[in-house]
């Protein structure tokens, strides 16, 4: 299977084959690094890595991908180009894919990773949009695969905001790929008709099932995976009351891992999660609102259920395998 030169700036774009593919090469690269090997598959490649929004896990995860392989990376802040600002997206592009052989783009607006892979002639890779995060979505694929041992068939659950990028990418991603994904979200929150359409047609082609509720009776039983995300998103830090009031009774506990009547269910997090106040945002919502956890407890993020640290590492190795495969 051949990749090489494409984009990816959501999983819709890639068939099954194609993400089964990036999945098998991941677990290939993983296999290789905890054995010690670093082969040069980046050798004389130089990747510049564009961050409007600050990370941790992407970040790193493409830094030390870049680094096994034996490229080279070049970090760029928000204040660190003049991309939108006083050069326009297009130039900006047509500059940096001239320079370098792929680019990564961690931002807000999905429109602006569009115009970066329109007009920069090399890989672009999403790191995050406000729309999507699609690389996020494939460790959590891989993730599922190495404790299920497969992706078919699987129930699916996340629970939250189903309107963030988060529960879009799992949404389209797990359409491709054949799951049961269901969305267990207060209906003020449900994600948009279109982005549902999509992927009930991508579930159609594939055999998947998309289901969205309000009622966790309705979701919760026999699922084989509990996932959740942040309340607030970055930048969304003024609506944490609003969201509290909204997405309170849907918390990921003890009680909920109980109703899927499942005890092998997997939790998984995209992380950073607010399961304690060992935070100073934390610290600030348990002063604010009395609430010593917010989207999951931490019984839950810290049971032998929770895989999220698995989940984490993986971000490197099919990152790694995303650029190996379009470069």
């Amino acid at each position: 299977m051949n990749l090489k030169g494409k984009s990816f700036l959501t999983l819709k774009d890639f068939t099954k084959s194609e993400i089964n593919h990036l999945l098998n090469l991941s677990l290939k690269l993983k296999k290789e690094r905890h054995e010690g090997i670093r082969k040069k598959y980046l050798d004389g490649k130089s990747i510049a890595l564009l961050f409007e929004k600050t990370s941790t896990r992407t970040r790193c995860a493409f830094s030390v991908a870049i680094s096994d392989c034996g490229g080279n990376s070049e970090y760029l802040g928000r204040n660190d180009i003049q991309m939108g600002k006083k050069e326009s997206i297009e130039d900006t592009a047509k500059v940096l894919g001239r320079m370098f052989d792929g680019i990564e783009y961690r931002g807000f607006s999905h429109q602006k990773i569009k115009d970066l892979a329109k007009h920069a002639g090399v890989p672009v890779w999403n790191g995050l949009t406000d729309e999507f995060h699609p690389t996020q979505v494939l460790a959590d694929l891989l993730t599922v695969q190495e404790v299920k041992g497969t992706l078919e068939g699987v129930k699916f659950v996340y629970v939250g905001d189903g309107r963030n990028n988060m529960a879009n990418s799992l949404m389209i991603g797990s359409s491709i790929m054949g799951i049961d994904f269901r969305i267990l979200s207060p209906k003020k929150l449900w994600p948009n008709d279109n982005m549902v359409k999509t992927a009930q047609d991508l579930a159609k082609e594939n055999g998947g099932t998309i289901t969205i509720s309000d009622q966790s009776a309705d979701i919760l039983d026999g699922a084989d995976v509990l996932y959740t995300d942040v309340w607030v998103s970055m930048g969304e830090e003024e609506f944490f009351e609003e969201r509290i009031k909204l997405l309170k009774d849907y918390q990921v506990n003890r009680e909920m891992l109980n109703k899927t009547n499942n005890n092998d269910i997997i939790f998984l997090h995209c992380l950073p999660a607010f399961h304690n106040r060992e935070t100073e945002m934390g610290e600030d919502i348990y002063q604010r609102f009395n609430l010593f956890e917010m989207e999951v407890t931490n019984e839950v993020f810290s049971s032998k259920n929770s895989y999220v640290f698995d989940q984490a590492e993986n971000r490197l190795h099919t990152i790694k395998a995303l650029m190996v495969a379009t470069l």
